[in-house]
């Protein structure tokens, strides 16, 4: 046993620092960024905002609103072969620009993904998704992907420290998804004691992909657009989002009408609720690891996205960023003990 001594931050607990600016207004802010992936040598253009492999995220409805926005969407994997056909024969080949195809690790999930891929050889990532990126049967997984599908961007994770970071990214990853516990409805750290604050995580796992030529996404955490502009300013290359796009008409979960108000249903995709959806129930081996909650039902997703783009880009004036490629060599991050005013909540 060890102990490590300095304090790791989540969003919480900074602010960005203002610097002086000399753009003039909010729309002059470039929010795209291109990445040349390491392995796939894919080159991609966006907004490096992502939709969570939810299923009630990550659906297709929600996939063709975000890309018309220029994000992508990690499309939950309980989707069947039949229905990815259904849908991508009527969009126009731009949506392929902007969809992740996830996938889980058993022979399955493997045969799957490439009855999926070879029906749309257009699809471009993969988004290898486990709760615990540690395993070493995980990281064998991600290379047998690799060897599999060269040509794609593979998307590996999760994890939260920069030697696993390293591991992934030599052994096929192109891109690394960061975080364990923060999701609003993520159980992790209660039922287990594990996790690492993800601010910290985020820097300290970006230094390490960078080094190799890799990329990150910061996955969790996130509560408000400020939090999304903190993740970019501590490195990530790519931010996903799960409770921030749940509650809409695009997104996934049961909705419910009580008391004269709308809710939708919200779950952690280890809780107990999406383990009896798809796998018959909580193995008695484990428990489960998400909560299940009710939010207010939202309506279309489209003002939550320019809400979020609009902070972003507020966030980029405040330190002169023109672009949010330079918000991290912009930001500086103060501790504080308070955030917002709550007087009026």
């Amino acid at each position: 046993m060890r102990i490590e001594a300095d304090v790791k931050l989540g969003f919480k607990n900074v602010l960005i620092r203002p610097k002086r600016s000399t753009l003039k207004s909010r729309a002059n802010v470039n929010l795209e960024r291109s990445y040349t992936f390491l392995h796939s040598r894919k080159v991609w253009t966006g907004v490096p905002i992502i939709a969570a492999n939810m299923d009630t995220v990550g659906t297709f409805e929600a996939a063709r609103k975000l890309a018309g926005f220029g994000l992508l969407t990690a499309v939950h994997k309980h989707y069947s072969i039949e229905e990815w056909r259904t849908f991508l024969d009527g969009e126009p080949d731009s949506i392929y620009n902007h969809l992740m195809v996830s996938t889980g690790t058993s022979p399955d999930d493997f045969d799957k993904l490439g009855k999926i891929i070879a029906n749309h050889t257009q699809l471009q990532f993969i988004c290898i998704d486990v709760a615990n990126g540690y395993a070493e049967a995980f990281v064998d997984f991600v290379k047998e992907v690799r060897q599999t599908f060269p040509d794609k961007t593979i998307i590996a994770g999760n994890v939260v420290t920069g030697e696993m970071v390293e591991e992934l990214l030599l052994g096929g990853a192109d891109v690394v998804k960061v975080g364990i516990g923060p999701g609003s409805v993520c159980t992790t750290r209660v039922k287990t004691g594990v996790g690492y604050p993800q601010l910290s995580a985020v820097i300290e796992c970006a230094d390490a992909a960078h080094g190799l030529g890799g990329r990150i996404i910061s996955d969790g955490g996130c509560a408000c657009p400020g939090d999304v502009a903190k993740a970019f300013g501590g490195g990530a290359d790519f931010v996903m989002l799960g409770g921030m796009l749940a509650g809409h008409d695009e997104s996934g979960g049961q909705l419910i009408e009580r008391g004269g108000q709308h809710f939708k249903l919200f779950y952690g995709m280890s809780s107990a609720t999406a383990m009896e959806q798809y796998a018959g129930g909580v193995a008695e081996y484990r428990s489960s690891e998400g909560k299940t909650v009710e939010v207010p039902y939202r309506g279309p997703i489209e003002p939550t996205i320019l809400d979020i783009l609009g902070g972003l880009r507020s966030a980029c004036t405040y330190v002169g960023a023109g672009a949010l490629k330079e918000l991290t060599k912009r930001t500086t991050f103060i501790r504080v003990m308070e955030q917002e005013n709550q007087v009026f909540t």
